[in-house]
């Protein structure tokens, strides 16, 4: 596993318990990662971007934008970036493609699951592609924004400002649910056969559907990222923490060795 976060801040994992900081020679912010065809994807501030084999040594790539890059995803052996509203790709991570995304509205999550990219953001934008190529924009039913979205038990689960769950099967369609709090909610992901989200105060929102949900309190007061490898839950924020849960209930505080936020986390 690799985490990012502020000034360029990149651990790794095996495990997801014990991690050990690494140089990723970057000065800015890595606000987002993915893994696919082998490689590590860390982007961040000002267009940055940085691939890695192993998580240890990590190299600087041309994206060739300037634009701050909020996220990243993998699948159909591609990389798909965004930032602002614009969306770029990448077979290698090393040689970028500015997409048109279709929206002036800024991008915040993404996600691949059933041979469909998803983005989505502000005023309610989900956008989506079967080769990262051509978008389209769907009809979400919200103008909140959505933060955070993925893909699990053959269904999309997107969450956002507010009391915002929506579902779908197919990525076109989409179906508004309540989580039964109005926190808003950012990150998102699923495994052990269960959908994890994160709202205001670090409360954790559990799923096995996207559309019946329990919650619980992390214990963190800031919380950015969330993966699921390595039959682990591993939640990344503020200060440096990282928790991990084997079932997305019971919750372990880890050593990071970092006072930095951490923003994102992604398994190998």
């Amino acid at each position: 596993m690799a985490v990012g976060g502020y000034s360029g801040t990149v651990l790794t994992s095996e495990d997801g318990i014990t991690w050990t900081l690494r140089t990723s020679v970057a000065s800015n912010g890595v606000y987002g990662l993915a893994y696919g065809n082998n490689t590590f994807l860390g982007v961040g501030s000002s267009g940055s971007i940085l691939t890695s084999s192993d998580g240890i040594s990590w190299t600087t790539q041309t994206s060739g934008t300037s634009t701050t890059l909020r996220g990243a995803t993998f699948g159909n052996s591609l990389f798909v970036a965004f930032g602002g509203s614009g969306i770029y790709t990448s077979s290698d991570g090393t040689s970028w493609i500015s997409r048109t995304s279709g929206t002036g509205n800024q991008l915040r999550g993404s996600t691949y699951g059933n041979s469909t990219f998803i983005v989505v953001g502000y005023s309610g934008t989900i956008l989506t592609s079967s080769d990262g190529s051509t978008w389209t924009s769907r009809t979400s039913g919200t103008s909140e924004v959505l933060s955070g979205v993925t893909y699990g038990n053959s269904t999309f689960v997107t969450v956002g400002h507010g009391d915002t769950v929506l579902t779908s099967s197919d990525g076109t369609t989409w179906t508004s649910r309540t989580s039964g709090n109005n926190q808003g909610k950012k990150p998102i992901t699923y495994g052990n056969n269960t959908f994890v989200a994160i709202g205001g105060g670090g409360t954790i929102y559990t799923s096995s559907d996207g559309t019946t949900w329990t919650s619980k309190t992390s214990g963190l007061s800031s919380v950015n990222g969330i993966t699921y490898g390595n039959s682990l839950f591993v939640v990344v924020g503020g200060s440096g923490k990282i928790i991990t849960s084997a079932d997305g209930t019971t919750w372990t505080s880890r050593t990071s060795g970092t006072s930095n936020d951490l923003d994102e986390v992604t398994p190998r």
